[in-house]
């Protein structure tokens, strides 16, 4: 599993700085014209927030690892890519229908950081 997040992790991290570049930079006016630049932003910020926490998840895990961390980082990835894209996909496609899927994506990083807590109590 440490593999996984640090992987995971990484990927997740490095897309977050290329697409917050694109949005900052190509899309920039876009995201104005349709009220969405915060939404962008939100979506580039919780993506790097995800990343983070996965890469600090195999870093821990490399010096103790249980059962509540390993689902603790697959509900991270989980959300890492639910609630950002369910925003990135309000802005590509400009259907708020979307952002019903984003509270899946909040609920997973959520549960994920409640396991995270308790897997500190188990060790």
């Amino acid at each position: 599993m440490k593999k996984f997040s640090l992987f995971t992790g990484s990927i997740i991290s490095g897309l977050s700085v290329a697409i917050g570049a694109f949005g900052a930079h190509a899309w920039k006016d876009y995201l104005r014209t349709i009220n969405r630049l915060d939404t962008f932003e939100t979506a580039a910020q919780y993506q790097m927030y995800g990343g983070l926490t996965l890469l600090l998840l195999g870093i821990w895990q490399i010096q103790a690892s249980n059962r509540l961390l390993k689902s603790a980082g697959y509900l991270i990835f989980s959300g890492s890519l639910i609630f950002p894209g369910s925003l990135y996909l309000i802005c590509l496609t400009q259907n708020t229908f979307w952002g019903m899927i984003a509270p899946i994506g909040g609920l997973a990083y959520i549960t994920g950081f409640a396991f995270m807590a308790y897997g500190t109590q188990k060790h």
